[in-house]
């Protein structure tokens, strides 16, 4: 019996292949990061032995409940769900190695605060709301660049990129802007040449829109409901202001 997991992981890398091809772009230069929220243990090891290596969660308790079962596998575990402080201490007993959803300042000095305490660095993104809704979280884009100069004072917080959330959206237009958005932003914060600033990384795209954004400049597509299939709820529900998404 074949594994589903397995099938449609094998279709997602195509898609990617694909539209790193039409983009003009190598495959390589496009990472996929497995969102597995709700996804148990299980069938996340099935994509971990079929060679990929990057997952990432959107709560603290599902870290911490997947971890032992995980931890027998090389891979590396991103935070991208919206991180209230009080929840600092628990994320980083798991292994996180990045944090995309920096948003702002509190947060990233009260992770400061904890990461000299252990005697340790986080590599982080800056999310940005690029979608200008109320439901999401991220900076203002406006906002963007002072937060990123900010950020880059907390000596051991480690900015690699951006992150942002598309427009839930059939219309692919109006996602796109999100994604050339970014991008744009991007670009601002390289110009400004911030002394340790990394702009190497956009996580922007998901199952329903990852060829727009490569072709608009993702290095990393957060991929879930392609692979491990529908969920209970849907990913508005994950990422909605209203929900404790710690």
């Amino acid at each position: 019996m074949n594994d589903p997991v397995i099938e449609n992981l094998t279709h997602i890398l195509d898609r990617i292949a694909r539209a790193c091809e039409a983009s003009g772009r190598p495959a390589d230069s496009v990472k996929l990061l497995l969102a597995t929220k709700t996804v148990p243990a299980d069938r996340i090891r099935h994509a971990l032995l079929a060679g990929q290596t990057l997952i990432g969660e959107n709560k603290v308790q599902e870290i911490r409940d997947k971890y032992e079962a995980l931890s027998d596998i090389p891979h590396q575990t991103h935070f991208i769900g919206h991180l209230q402080t009080n929840k600092i201490k628990d994320v980083l007993k798991y292994n996180v190695s990045c944090i995309q959803s920096v948003d702002r300042l509190e947060l990233a000095e009260k992770l400061e605060q904890r990461l000299a305490f252990e005697g340790r660095h986080m590599d982080v993104f800056i999310q940005v709301n690029t979608s200008f809704e109320g439901s999401k979280f991220g900076v203002a884009p406006e906002a963007a660049l002072d937060l990123v100069r900010q950020v880059a004072c907390c000596g051991h917080l480690h900015i690699k990129g951006l992150m942002t959330i598309g427009l839930f959206s059939a219309d692919n237009e109006q996602v796109r802007k999100c994604f050339r958005l970014l991008k744009s932003i991007q670009s601002q914060i390289i110009s400004e040449n911030i002394p340790g600033v990394g702009m190497a990384e956009l996580s922007m795209g998901m199952s329903g829109d990852l060829e727009t954004a490569i072709q608009e400049g993702a290095t990393i597509v957060r991929v879930g409901t392609a692979i491990f299939g529908e969920r209970i709820y849907p990913d508005s529900y994950y990422w909605n202001e209203g929900q404790d998404n710690s």
